[in-house]
């Protein structure tokens, strides 16, 4: 390991994350409307499936253009993609953008003066709000995959959602499976995205208990 210390971030890359995370946030909201409408319409549903793909080509676009000046302005050079990995891993794969909602929360705080909520409500509202995006976009990949296919079970948008719920909590009933290559490899990421937000929850309100446990031991006895 170096001993080096991190080098320090540039102050106009902090600048421009500040700025753009939100905006970059909704149009992340406007590329998954664009797939879902691609998925969920059938291929001759004109103008709708043809302005869905101008949708989703524009945001990543979009996101491409945010790629390139964060990269130029973090003075790394190719030393970027290793560092900031999740920047890169989301630019080829769009629909895992909801993993970046703590920087989004983190970027709309630095313009308050104090957080509006706790920490418990936070690492709650940041698991409730990823899982259920990201549980969307997993059931809208595995959809797009596994129709048609040969010996599948998941057959209609519906049983995709059901398939998404059994997996981010982590129960599997085993009804419905994916059975295509680019499935499964959907449905193991989403298995260590359940396991991780689950275990946020859980630890966070384990935490929460104990401290209110612990001040209810610490209040001194009602006299008689």
């Amino acid at each position: 390991m170096s001993d080096h210390p991190p080098a320090p971030v540039p102050a106009r890359f902090q600048e421009w994350e500040q700025r753009t995370e939100v905006p970059l946030f909704a149009a992340s909201l406007l590329f998954l409307l664009g797939y879902a409408t691609r998925v969920l319409t059938p291929h001759d549903a004109e103008p709708w499936h043809g302005l869905a793909l101008a949708l989703v080509a524009a945001t990543w676009l979009l996101f491409a253009l945010d790629y390139a000046v964060r990269l130029r302005l973090s003075g790394l050079g190719h030393r970027f993609v290793r560092v900031h990995w999740l920047d890169t891993v989301v630019l080829v794969l769009p629909l895992l953008r909801p993993l970046r909602l703590l920087k989004v929360y983190t970027a709309v705080q630095k313009r308050r003066d104090r957080p509006r909520l706790s920490l418990y409500a936070r690492v709650m509202s940041y698991a409730g709000v990823t899982a259920l995006l990201l549980g969307f976009s997993a059931a809208l990949a595995v959809y797009h995959q596994e129709r048609g296919a040969p010996g599948a079970s998941i057959r209609t948008f519906g049983d995709a959602v059901w398939w998404a719920c059994e997996t981010l909590t982590t129960v599997g009933y085993g009804d419905a499976v994916p059975v295509t290559p680019a499935g499964r490899v959907v449905a193991a990421f989403l298995m260590a995205c359940g396991l991780a937000l689950l275990g946020a929850v859980t630890g966070s309100f384990s935490s929460w208990l104990l401290q209110v446990f612990r001040r209810e031991d610490e209040k001194p006895p009602e006299s008689g």
